[in-house]
């Protein structure tokens, strides 16, 4: 293949569009991965009238049989797979800035659940699935959308600026695919294949709201370096435009 080929989830709105358009310099041919199809192949549209070889394709990210479809897909059409953006996730209440959505003291397993499906376990069960093909790829990158309310560390230190920013089941579940970055990265260590977690920054998107203080412009890059890493970029970290982050 003369071009790279990239899978993001979530990728027909907010940061996984935006990660789209951050790659068209790196010429990546881009998949956006769609609940709503139509939503998908407009957004694919849109993204070649800016210049980004996009195609979109079919993929709730909770629906087990659409990881087996983009599989075959995948094999079928380009034969390995370069870049994985595991990008979509969800918030189970207001966030950021309104309030939690609940405490741990009150959580509901329904609440636990819907979240740590989609943000953690459908992330596990559709990277395991694609990894074969990331295996083909001189260079696989796997990036996993992380944020900064993951740190355990920052978030156990009152003089953090996350100390009061408490969502107990979304932080959770990117608390859990974070130890999924670092233990998959250890086990892929010595092959082609990278695995990081990257916080992309409190964005102007419909999870983040209109008080977010960065702009979707800015909310795409972590994810787009962490995609187009050299091979002696960093395995298992937790970046936020280029910067590590404690876990």
């Amino acid at each position: 293949m003369s071009h790279k080929v990239a899978l993001i989830t979530g990728g027909n709105r907010g940061l996984g569009f935006q990660t789209a358009l951050d790659l068209k310099d790196a010429g990546v041919k881009v998949v956006l991965g769609s609940r709503n199809k139509q939503q998908g192949e407009e957004a694919a549209a849109k993204l070649r009238a800016s210049g980004v070889d996009a195609e979109a394709l079919e993929l709730d990210v909770t629906n087990r049989a659409h990881h087996k479809a983009a599989y075959d897909y995948l094999a079928s059409k380009y034969g390995q797979l370069d870049i994985l953006v595991n990008n979509a996730g969800i918030a189970a209440g207001p966030f950021p800035g309104d309030g939690p959505e609940h405490s741990a003291s009150d959580v509901s397993e329904d609440v636990l659940s819907k979240v740590f499906d989609t943000n953690f376990f459908a992330v596990v069960a559709l990277t395991q699935t694609l990894l074969p093909l990331l295996k083909k790829s001189p260079a696989g990158r796997i990036v996993n959308l992380s944020s900064i309310l993951a740190s355990l560390k920052m978030h156990a230190d009152p003089k953090s600026p996350i100390y009061d920013a408490k969502s107990f089941a979304y932080d959770a579940s990117k608390t859990a695919l974070n130890a999924f970055t670092i233990h998959l990265a250890y086990e892929l260590r010595g092959t082609n294949v990278k695995v990081n977690s990257a916080h992309p920054g409190w964005v102007k998107t419909d999870m983040g709201g209109e008080q977010a203080p960065m702009d979707v412009s800015e909310g795409g890059k972590t994810s787009a370096a962490l995609a187009t890493l050299d091979n002696d970029g960093p395995n298992g970290g937790f970046f936020h435009m280029g910067k590590p982050l404690p876990w």
